[in-house]
């Protein structure tokens, strides 16, 4: 049922069911809850020039550090802060704000590229060639590629300037977007 077997016990002595009276209870104020005097010290402090674009996160140790005052807990500020409508965005920057993924959508040849790395298996264990690949989206036609021994940002810079270079779009806007997200390998099929 939810409820304790005392409450159970208290709400059917004398045989009858009665109503559920815990809504109706008046409670004493907890002894630690902040008095009016403490919660206006709090905001007076939150929106003083010090602190105002700082977060209780930040304000409740500064004041232990540089003041040797501790007025209340980090969650009571963020509750008076809430209480009074001032749990806000509180530095002087700008909000975040929620931007939609970039998509690159390609409506001709050599508008997006997609490029990546693929680790292919040779016949020591252990050992790997490293395909560096472009393909243009739209046309899904293989711009460039080259293999080597190893993984450097001067065989990709190469690979892509000979790209660009073979499809004459050197100047023109392209985006290379990179495929990359773990090591991939290709079977041998020999």
């Amino acid at each position: 049922m939810g409820i304790r077997w005392g409450t159970y016990q208290r709400w059917t002595k004398d045989g009858k069911i009665k109503e559920d009276k815990r809504p109706y209870v008046k409670r004493k104020p907890p002894k630690n809850k902040l008095t009016d005097k403490e919660k206006q010290q709090i905001l007076a402090v939150c929106n003083s020039k010090d602190y105002a674009s700082a977060t209780p996160h930040t304000i409740v140790p500064k004041l232990m550090d540089d003041r040797g005052i501790y007025i209340a807990s980090e969650s009571s500020f963020y509750r008076v802060l809430k209480e009074h409508k001032q749990l806000t965005h509180r530095r002087s920057s700008k909000c975040p704000e929620k931007r939609p993924i970039t998509t690159h959508i390609a409506t001709k040849p050599n508008e997006v590229w997609s490029w990546d790395i693929t680790w292919l298996n040779t016949t020591v264990k252990g050992r790997y060639f490293k395909l560096y690949m472009i393909i243009d989206i739209f046309s899904r036609k293989i711009v460039g590629f080259e293999v080597w021994h190893s993984e450097t940002s001067e065989h990709a810079k190469t690979l892509v300037k000979k790209a660009l270079l073979k499809e004459k779009v050197k100047g023109k806007p392209l985006v290379l977007h990179s495929d990359y997200t773990e090591k991939k390998t290709i079977p041998r099929f020999y």
